[in-house]
């Protein structure tokens, strides 16, 4: 990505001979700088799947819109199909979930957390976790759900 010199000739058969000057090339070559931005580009589209936490649930699909993302990460609590609960990808018991949730309250900034349920879990269970996130001082609850489902006008989204 340097400045070349361009040469410049006096006109071959002109009697009187100039002598040329050279003059720096004003372009900027921009092959490598658009080579090294393909590059990254391909590096991020294969590394951000790998950044989601990863339990293996089965989402429900609804047509609601992505939540806008935060600098913080947020806190994601699980519910897998078995009915156990998870935070992030720790497992925690039913009793000691409001005193863990109260505990990492205290420490974050954000009070937004997201709640990932499987398909199969019934709805009592949802709600139940869902009322001991707000005891546990998160009341911004994101319910993750895949797109592409139902939007119930008869269309499918």
């Amino acid at each position: 990505m340097g400045a070349g010199v361009i040469q410049k000739d006096g006109g071959g058969g002109s009697r009187r001979r100039k002598r040329s000057r050279a003059r720096p090339m004003s372009e900027i070559n921009v092959t490598p700088f658009v080579d090294v931005m393909l590059v990254l580009l391909i590096i991020f589209m294969v590394a951000a799947p790998l950044l989601t936490v990863g339990v293996p649930v089965n989402l429900p699909e609804t047509a609601a819109n992505a939540l806008p993302t935060e600098q913080e990460e947020p806190l994601t609590i699980t519910v897998t199909a078995t009915g156990e609960i998870q935070i992030q990808t720790t497992p925690v018991a039913r009793d000691e979930l409001i005193g863990r949730l109260r505990a990492i309250s205290a420490e974050r900034d954000g009070d937004q957390v997201f709640l990932r349920a499987d398909g199969a879990v019934p709805y009592e269970q949802v709600m139940q976790v869902m009322g001991a996130l707000n005891a546990g001082g998160f009341s911004n609850i994101g319910l993750v759900t895949d797109i592409g489902g139902p939007t119930l006008d008869g269309e499918e989204g």
